[in-house]
């Protein structure tokens, strides 16, 4: 066998067993030593193939692919620093249970380590920050593809596996790197997996049916990339507790009417008020999905300390950032929706969540009508969406959606990279999630975090998209105008509010994007209906950073007010 067959034979297996185990998606970034492995991936039948010049926009790209799909999906580049720029996104990866085999091309070993150009040390290049790692052998003329085979099998279930996240397999070629595109390749069978899903105990599912029967429970449920199954209704409505329901739980959108008046959704509101606070203490909390966005929820459980605080986490590695948790059950959250249930009676304590948060709409429909600020803009933006997805961006955007995104029958899905919370790649993980939905996505995002990855924008030009851009330019990082270092006026706009002073109409420009700037809520209203005649359009609203500040207290201070004359 030459060279080039083995090389032809190797790469083709490489490919063949991604697909025969469920990955049909690659996200290229071009390069020279990757080259027989693109080769392949544009050869291999069954494989979807995306380019994106950029190494850190294409891994948030595949990021916000596999976020959107949960599938795993391939991520390749050549060697050296074009690796190294995967890093953002994969610690997002990691921390957000996101599936992506990383793959990276290598200099053989002789190349590691001696000089020889875009070589750097690749070994373990991610550290603690991908599930698993490995280092695959050269391609050679007695190829051992049951070995490939199997480590590609390790690969695909190490990140399918609860907790999902990236891995990383480093390829090393030798040169010529070519193929033969004619040659033929025959598998000699791949590994079948059988999954084993994880359900309720006897013990813990006992445990359970106890402790749904106390009145002061709080059902809390963050982060799911998928909707909810037609079994979580029916449970909650027999539960009859308050469901807080974070931004990214997709329980803001498709709810049924009959459902609505169980989930509080303003419940970051509600957790300001220290006289709510002192007489909603749960008696049982249990929660889904990593923690809440609110900071005012996550004080309020540590203050708490719930007698019995229940986290469902598939993980042996629970997330307890407060130490609070009580009770660990390692299964599947769809394994409690179809835990059978007595019908409970009326819940007094339920009731008083659901009375105080349709006051807080009330509230915010009147600040609505009064005021014009960044929160007022946001909620008129939420208020217009239908069959589309959202992409938030972290910072403001995202607490923006916490308190001005109403539950709504409206089929709208909510993502955001909150593994880590960083500000990066939000624009190239947007046009992921929407070329793995196949549907109109929407960007709500800061001007910071939209030109941090402005350059993701290039995705357009690779591949269709529906893409909708609203970005909230308030000249800079609005969020650290909430927090104590904004009282220290000493450095404080050079070192937290960051002003730019840029606008982004000539981006648009330079990426042919359908452009509006706007300032009130009727152009705003506008621009929205405005038919959209490219593939990415992108609104620009103003506002100012210490006006949105002022307005925003105002609408707590009113709502406190409010809340402690019911």
């Amino acid at each position: 066998m030459t060279s080039r067959e083995s090389l032809t034979e190797y790469v083709s297996a490489f490919t063949h067993s991604l697909v025969e185990q469920g990955v049909t998606d690659a996200v290229i970034s071009p390069g020279s030593r990757s080259t027989p492995l693109a080769y392949a991936c544009m050869k291999q039948e069954g494989m979807t193939v995306y380019r994106q010049i950029d190494e850190r926009s294409a891994a948030y790209f595949a990021l916000g692919m596999a976020k959107a799909s949960g599938k795993p999906v391939m991520l390749l580049c050549t060697s050296g620093t074009a690796a190294a720029n995967y890093f953002p996104a994969i610690v997002e990866a990691y921390y957000a249970r996101v599936p992506l085999i990383v793959v990276t091309a290598d200099r053989p070993h002789e190349l590691r380590e001696v000089g020889a150009p875009q070589a750097i040390n690749q070994i373990n290049l991610f550290g603690s920050h991908v599930k698993w790692a490995t280092d695959l052998p050269l391609p050679e003329t007695e190829n051992q593809l049951a070995f490939l085979s199997r480590h590609l099998h390790r690969s695909v279930r190490n990140a399918s596996s609860e907790p999902k996240g990236p891995v990383h397999i480093n390829v090393p070629f030798r040169e010529p790197l070519r193929i033969d595109f004619e040659q033929v390749y025959e598998s000699l069978g791949e590994i079948a997996h059988f999954g084993g899903g994880i359900s309720l105990s006897a013990d813990s599912q006992a445990f359970l049916q106890d402790l749904v029967k106390k009145e002061k429970g709080l059902l809390i449920v963050g982060e799911m990339t998928a909707p909810m199954p037609e079994e979580f209704w029916g449970f909650i409505r027999n539960l009859d507790w308050p469901v807080l329901a974070d931004p990214l739980s997709n329980l803001r959108g498709n709810v049924p009417a009959e459902a609505q008046h169980l989930i509080i959704d303003s419940y970051d509101a509600l957790l300001k008020s220290e006289a709510f606070k002192e007489d909603m203490v749960p008696e049982v909390v249990i929660r889904v999905g990593p923690q809440p966005v609110s900071k005012p929820l996550t004080l309020f459980l540590a203050a708490a300390k719930p007698e019995k605080y229940i986290v469902f986490d598939e993980s042996p590695m629970l997330r307890d950032a407060q130490s609070v948790v009580t009770h660990h059950i390692q299964a599947s959250a769809n394994s409690l929706w179809k835990m059978p249930m007595d019908t409970g009676n009326a819940n007094s304590y339920r009731e008083k969540w659901t009375a105080a948060s349709a006051l807080y709409w009330e509230v915010v429909s009147r600040h609505c009508q009064e005021e014009l600020d960044e929160g007022v803009l946001a909620k008129l933006f939420f208020d217009r969406l239908e069959a589309c997805d959202l992409i938030v961006g972290s910072s403001m955007p995202i607490r923006d959606v916490d308190t001005f995104f109403k539950a709504t029958e409206r089929d709208v899905m909510v993502y955001a990279n909150r593994g880590a919370n960083g500000i990066d790649g939000v624009v190239s993980t947007a046009f992921g999630v929407q070329a793995a939905k196949q549907r109109p996505a929407y960007l709500f995002i800061g001007d910071l975090s939209f030109l941090h990855d402005m350059n993701g924008l290039i995705a357009s030009k690779m591949q269709e998209t529906d893409l909708t851009i609203v970005i909230m330019n308030n000249d800079g990082g609005g969020i650290f105008s909430y927090l104590p270092q904004s009282q220290e006026e000493r450095h404080f706009e050079e070192l937290f509010g960051t002003p730019t002073g840029l606008t982004f109409s000539d981006a648009a420009k330079m990426y042919d994007a359908q452009y509006a700037a706007v300032e009130t809520a009727e152009q705003l209203a506008k621009a929205l209906d405005q038919p959209k005649n490219k593939a990415v359009k992108i609104i620009e609203v103003f506002t100012d950073r210490q006006h949105n500040v002022v307005t925003h207290r105002k609408l707590w201070s009113r709502f406190n007010e409010e809340l402690a004359t019911q």
